[in-house]
């Protein structure tokens, strides 16, 4: 009956009223999503590739495409918060979270990554302890209705909890998404050709997490840009809940 629908309707608004209540945001206002970034700064990425990463991630949040879609609900934003990951033991904080109501917002999370200087980190590669040290970071985020991680990375593991090995109660609630950064090499044959391809498939049998989670390539780090705002807009495409107007029918 449509009655039934709507007061069904009804049920998952209030539910998800009494979700964002318990959050320590709370009293800035309810979150459609929280999104953690978390960048890779092992011993595989040099200087330069750094601040591609770092410049590449502001510049696809300040896209017009991705700044649309993360705006269209400031009643009901996204939260944001960056990261960054090497070995076991070794992620830092980039930009702690902070709800993305406007335009001013973005920019200044913009200027803090541009800003963003690299510090000492492990060489190694951690990505099972980076995708713990997100779900963590959950207890400090508001309370969303939903949980995203995104995390970038150009290599495998090879140091401390391997992904596939990581607590399913530990990252209970978290949508893992992955951006793979692959050799930038026009003409790349055998082995180096299929470089890019075996890390994709790495990435989907052991880090994704979640219905519909999905892996995006960047072409080298100078396509960072772009695959990050690929990625954005797809984790943005979210039904809005409640979206159109409820009526009452016999």
């Amino acid at each position: 009956m449509a009655t039934g629908r709507v007061f069904g309707r009804l049920a998952m608004l209030l539910g998800l009223a009494c979700l964002l209540s318990a959050s320590p945001l709370a009293a800035q206002g309810p979150c459609r999503m929280s999104l953690q970034l978390g960048l890779d700064v092992s011993g595989s990425v040099d200087s330069s590739e750094y601040r591609l990463q770092l410049d590449g991630l502001a510049q696809a949040l300040l896209d017009p495409e991705v700044q649309a879609a993360l705006l269209s609900m400031p009643q009901i934003p996204v939260a944001i918060s960056v990261f960054e990951w090497s070995g076991r033991g070794s992620q830092r904080l980039v930009f702690d979270w902070k709800l993305m109501r406007n335009e001013a917002d973005l920019l200044t999370l913009a200027d803090h990554l541009r800003r963003a200087t690299r510090r000492e980190m492990s060489v190694s590669t951690g990505l099972g302890a980076a995708m713990l040290f997100a779900a963590t970071r959950l207890s400090a985020a508001p309370a969303c209705s939903r949980n995203v991680l995104d995390i970038s990375g150009d290599g495998k593991n090879n140091d401390g909890p391997r992904p596939q090995d990581a607590d399913d109660a530990a990252l209970a609630g978290l949508h893992v998404n992955a951006l793979i950064i692959g050799p930038n090499r026009p003409g790349a044959v055998g082995a180096q050709a299929r470089e890019a391809t075996e890390l994709t498939a790495y990435f989907r049998a052991y880090v994704l997490r979640g219905p519909d989670a999905f892996v995006e390539v960047a072409e080298g780090y100078d396509d960072y840009a772009e695959a990050m705002k690929r990625k954005l807009l797809k984790e943005l495409q979210v039904i809005v809940i409640g979206q159109a107007p409820l009526r009452f029918q016999n």
